[in-house]
This record gives C-alpha cells, structure tokens and sequence, in this order.
C-alpha cells in the first residue's frame, strides 16, 4: 500500500494559497493547479506552459465569478451560469480588469468555472477565487488523482483528505461567447447545453 501523500487541509492550504503558493486540489473534472489571481504567473512556469494559453478562474459562487469580469453581464451569460453552474462547463466571456489581464495577458476574456466538487468548493470559499489550470506539465496528459498530481508536482501542497473524490476524467466543456451574441464550443467536453 502506497504511503499517504502529505495533505493540508482547506483552511491551511487557503492560508498558503493567500500567502503565495501554488496547491492542487480535485474538482468534478480533473485535479486543479492553483494560484491566486495576482500569482498565476506561477502557473505558467510550473507547467512549462506558453503565457498565451489562458488560465481559468474559479469561484464559490457564480457572483464572485461573474464580478470579476469587469463589466455588466449579460442576461444570456446569467442564464448560461444558471445552467451550467455547479458543473463542468467554462464560460468564456469579454473581460476586463486586472484579474482578466493576471490570467489571458492582452486576451479580452476570462474563462470561468464553479466546480461541482465539494472539497473544491470548501477551499474556494477561504481562498477567494483561483486562477487554475489542468494538473500536468504541458505536454503531458493530465494528472486524474493526487498521486499523479504530486508526481508532476512534488513541491506544490495538495488538499486533503485523499485519496480524492473519483472525477468525471474529462475535461470541461468550453463554451465562448461570440463578439456578435451567441455561444461557441470551444472545446466539447463532459457536458454540452441543449440547442448548442
């Protein structure tokens, strides 16, 4: 039998999450890499990922999401985040503002996600919102436990307890907000919207 990883617990992993570090926790997806807003350059250079593929942002609640947007929402994003939220469904949305700028650098949009996993969600409402990211070094395919997540990354605190809740193992669906109106899938994922 495996030794258990070394774990933190939500209200320790937020503290260190505020005090700078990255830290990966599971979501109803896939396992996340994290930081907060203002240290998602962490991010990239964690993965050895190019600056120009945007991070997500994740939140507790669809208004914490929707109000780091920069602007007013829309009446089809709210109904869209109705939808979607709790789930595996990323909206991506025009934005502006620093955390638009700290996570899709010159971009004009922020990806958003509400995780409908418990253990995610209890971290998130300590931390405040994260910038995330899928728990692999770029390249390589994404970690799906806390063992795999810790391998690729064996300086980065991880939230306990594990063994994990069981993810749906597919990533989320992607959906992007046309400049003329209208949703786009970016990336079919584990769950499409009727009638798109």
């Amino acid at each position: 039998m495996p030794n258990p990883l070394p774990t933190l617990d939500p209200p320790d992993l937020a503290a260190r999450l505020l005090g700078g570090s990255a830290a990966l926790f599971p979501t109803d997806t896939l396992p996340a890499l994290a930081s907060c807003p203002p240290q998602a350059h962490k991010l990239w250079a964690l993965k050895h990922r190019p600056a120009e593929k945007p991070l997500i942002l994740m939140a507790a609640n669809p208004a914490t999401l929707l109000g780091a947007i920069g602007r007013p929402p829309l009446p089809e994003w709210l109904a869209m985040a109705t939808w979607a939220w709790p789930g595996p469904v990323t909206l991506v949305l025009p934005a502006i503002g620093p955390v638009a700028e700290a996570l899709n650098p010159g971009g004009g949009s922020l990806g958003l996600r509400l995780p409908a996993c418990p253990q995610a969600q209890a971290l998130l409402e300590l931390s405040g919102p994260l910038a995330t990211t899928s728990a692999n070094i770029s390249g390589q395919p994404p970690a799906t436990t806390a063992q795999e997540a810790a391998r690729q990354f064996a300086d980065v605190p991880l939230l306990g307890p594990t063994p994990w809740p069981e993810a749906g193992g597919m990533a989320s669906t992607v959906l992007g907000w046309r400049e003329r109106g209208g949703w786009q899938v970016l990336r079919a994922g584990a769950l499409l919207p009727p009638g798109i």
